[in-house]
């Protein structure tokens, strides 16, 4: 597997929370993951950025850790990275950015990245 780029948006330190979980998991995957999180200078080790404007470079996936209400806030910025797909976990979806990333020609599912990771359908 070549080591994707994965940006963790709303990235938690709190071990409980699924953000975190997803950083863990997909680290111990061989993924490149880039939390994101303003308040936080590391999770699990892992340097954060402040915000997705901070990312250079190919970005793989783009998975959705924050309420809609931010992930609408976050188009510019999300668009502005071009991740070449974006996953919106349980409880993200936002309409309006989802209208965007088809416009944009941008893939995106609504899928826990967990349960991806576990059964093998995330590399996919």
């Amino acid at each position: 597997m070549d080591n994707k780029r994965v940006v963790v948006l709303g990235a938690s330190p709190k071990r409980n929370r699924y953000s975190n979980m997803a950083v863990r998991q997909l680290a111990g995957s061989g993924y490149e993951v880039i939390p994101v999180n303003p308040a936080y200078g590391e999770i699990e080790g892992i340097a954060t950025v402040s915000d997705l404007k901070s990312i250079e470079g190919e970005v793989d996936t783009l998975t959705m850790y924050v309420n809609p209400r931010l992930g609408e806030k976050t188009v510019d910025d999300i668009l502005s990275i071009r991740p070449k797909r974006v996953i919106f976990n349980p409880g993200t979806e936002a309409p309006e950015l989802m209208k965007a990333l088809t416009q944009e020609g941008i893939d995106y599912l609504e899928a826990c990245t967990l349960v991806m990771l576990s059964t093998g359908q995330f590399s996919n």
